[in-house]
């Protein structure tokens, strides 16, 4: 899925589509007249990434994540060979992005390469393709270093929520190191302060907004 907002410095255009086997949800925010882009959980299908960027003709200046489990961060070394974009994840992450391989024997895929990273994203960093931003949130539960990205697009707000929060759902909290409490927590505090407008695109699965979460999320309805 694509769609385009004209903003100050030209056409910004995101696109969301679905990569690997776990349909991990990937997000473009690209800005063809400067030749920017920032690609948001690039987990699989390099080609697919690579063939988008290419046809809008921009140049992937980074490579961010929403955490640290493979479907969302599998395709990181490919991914820095082919666009020379830097790899950031937040710090809290780390320890469980040195586990990809292992993660990979448990799915039974093929294990990836580690690569170091080239910096840490962290609570109100601020990444850009030309006019477009993506605010960084962190919203630790599904895993501690996981972020959301409040991205600014020139005409509208966005959620990019990773696994932390679903249409009608909320992301694992069983994985280490966390609980439903935390998880909880960071939705209200940092997602749930949007209007209710606000379009949420999670990391698998159907978009909804903040204002459909509030109502009719099981997980957070009396919390609320």
């Amino acid at each position: 899925m694509s769609s385009g907002a004209n903003a100050g410095g030209g056409e910004v255009v995101v696109e969301h589509f679905a990569v690997g086997p776990l349909a991990c949800t990937c997000t473009i925010v690209a800005h063809p007249a400067s030749g920017t882009a920032v690609v948001v959980d690039g987990g699989d299908e390099v080609e697919s990434i690579v063939a988008r960027l290419e046809a809008l003709n921009v140049r992937a200046t980074h490579l961010v994540h929403t955490h640290a489990h493979i479907d969302h961060i599998g395709a990181l070394a490919e991914l820095k060979d082919l666009t020379g974009g830097l790899g950031l994840l937040h710090a809290a992450d780390g320890p469980l992005y040195a586990t990809l391989q292992a993660q990979a024997r448990w799915l039974g895929v093929a294990p990836p390469r580690v690569v170091a990273l080239d910096g840490d994203l962290a609570e109100g960093d601020v990444l850009k393709a030309g006019p477009a931003r993506l605010e960084v949130l962190h919203t630790p539960g599904h895993t501690p270093g996981s972020i959301s990205f409040a991205l600014d697009d020139g005409s509208r707000t966005l959620l990019l929520t990773g696994d932390t929060l679903f249409r009608a759902a909320i992301g694992r909290w069983d994985l280490g190191g966390t609980s439903m409490e935390d998880i909880v927590a960071s939705i209200r505090a940092k997602l749930y302060v949007y209007p209710d407008e606000t379009a949420v695109v999670p990391g698998h699965g159907p978009f909804t907004t903040i204002g459909q979460e509030k109502q009719q999320n099981p997980f957070t309805l009396e919390r609320t």
